[in-house]
């Protein structure tokens, strides 16, 4: 039992999530609440992220479920010891940084893909808005010689201010600079570039071509190296397509293995069937289970080689793994019983000793013994109930 959940419900997931459920509710949060998606939501970020590097380390993990936030900000030493958002966002999505050329950030974006298209291998076509270097100003932003530093902030785009706010006390506030909008130069609006509008910059779609290789994974990335956004003297970043994995209505996914539920009668289970399966990639498959081969109910079954392919060597393939759910019959007619006990294994005799009681069987009804729970309650308060509740607590009768 943990003491707490609040960092296991920020990422939506139990208590007992595996590292791979981590992950997976991470990616998807951290993309969905990213400051670039949602400027409004970095609080939610921060969070998200601090739940992350909590629970994905084993020994934070154990010291956070034992004794909640506070253990954990006493066992590092005060501040609990998180690292950056971004940090934590980068390593987790493969972002890098270079002592090279001042390189511009990664731009990040969930593709949904389906489990036909991650079996067969697709051709995907992304639209995206990006900004591209105006092309009528090669990025000056309006006539070579007109771009001149700003004054008012000195080329910093930042401005400081003093704030008085008590005798003798002051405080200073760094501000975007208003004149320049945090850009450090000016140019005169006779002079600005009528493309851009002096930004440099413009804003452009742009389609990429995805191509989903068989047997890649969720969460996998695909990488576009320069295509990020363009700014004049910085190198473009790279789109990082993060492929999303949709649920399907007939297989789930282990590594490179299929797993399906098949239904069968009770019939079937005892007599031997014949079943077809349609597979990701719409052939059929025809399986049997011949008469005198019982099928026990959650067998598991499989079939080699018909599972997923392995990336970059298709023709690998796992198991595709058959798990089968024996449906019993409701009622069974009283008059065919003695025919049934004639083919199926005898009962087991039972002797009964004298004194035992004998008890009705009912269906389970959860909420009926929810009831039965709080009136039980009822009577450790009222000590003078005891024989009257305990007597409709059991329903049984001496023989």
């Amino acid at each position: 039992m943990v003491k707490e959940t609040g960092f296991y419900d920020i990422l939506g997931v139990k208590p007992g999530a595996t590292p791979d459920e981590l992950k997976k509710a991470y990616r998807k949060l951290a993309l969905k609440y990213h400051p670039d998606k949602n400027p409004d939501s970095g609080d939610k970020f921060k969070a998200i992220s601090q739940a992350y590097e909590v629970l994905s380390d084993e020994k934070k993990r154990k010291i956070y479920d034992q004794g909640g936030e506070q253990a954990l900000k006493e066992g590092t030493g005060g501040g609990g010891g998180f690292h950056s958002p971004m940090d934590i966002f980068d390593m987790f999505f493969g972002g890098h940084h270079s002592s090279g050329p001042s390189k511009g950030k990664d731009m990040v974006q969930q593709l949904k893909v389906t489990l036909e298209e991650l079996y067969n291998g697709s051709l995907r076509k992304l639209a995206l808005q990006k900004n591209v270097i105006c092309q009528k100003c090669d990025g000056y932003g309006g006539k070579k010689g007109s771009v001149q530093s700003c004054t008012t902030c000195h080329g910093s785009g930042m401005q400081i201010r003093i704030h008085q706010f008590a005798p003798g006390m002051v405080q200073q506030v760094q501000t975007v600079c208003h004149d320049c909008q945090g850009q450090g130069e000016r140019i005169n609006s006779k002079d600005r570039c009528k493309n851009c509008q002096g930004r440099k910059v413009i804003r452009e779609r742009k389609i990429l071509e995805v191509h989903i290789d068989k047997g890649m994974r969720d969460g996998q990335q695909i990488r576009f190296t320069g295509e990020g956004d363009q700014e004049p003297g910085v190198e473009p970043g790279d789109i990082i397509i993060v492929l999303d994995e949709k649920e399907h209505p007939v297989f789930q996914r282990r590594r490179m293995d299929l797993i399906m539920l098949m239904e069968i009668t009770l019939t079937e289970a005892l007599c031997g069937f014949q079943k077809t399966i349609e597979m990701l990639d719409k052939r059929i498959l025809v399986i049997n289970s011949y008469p005198g081969e019982v099928v026990q109910h959650n067998q598991l079954k499989s079939i080699m080689g018909e599972g997923m392919p392995q990336y970059r060597n298709p023709f690998e393939k796992g198991q595709l793994i058959i798990k089968f759910s024996v449906k019993f019959p409701t009622t069974v007619p009283v008059d065919k019983l003695p025919v049934l006990e004639t083919i199926l294994p005898p009962r087991e005799k039972v002797i009964v000793p004298d004194g035992a009681e004998e008890c009705m069987l009912e269906e389970y009804d959860i909420n009926t013994q929810n009831v039965h729970n709080h009136r039980r309650g009822e009577v450790y308060d009222d000590d003078d109930d005891d024989d009257q509740h305990g007597a409709r607590r059991v329903q049984c009768a001496s023989q």
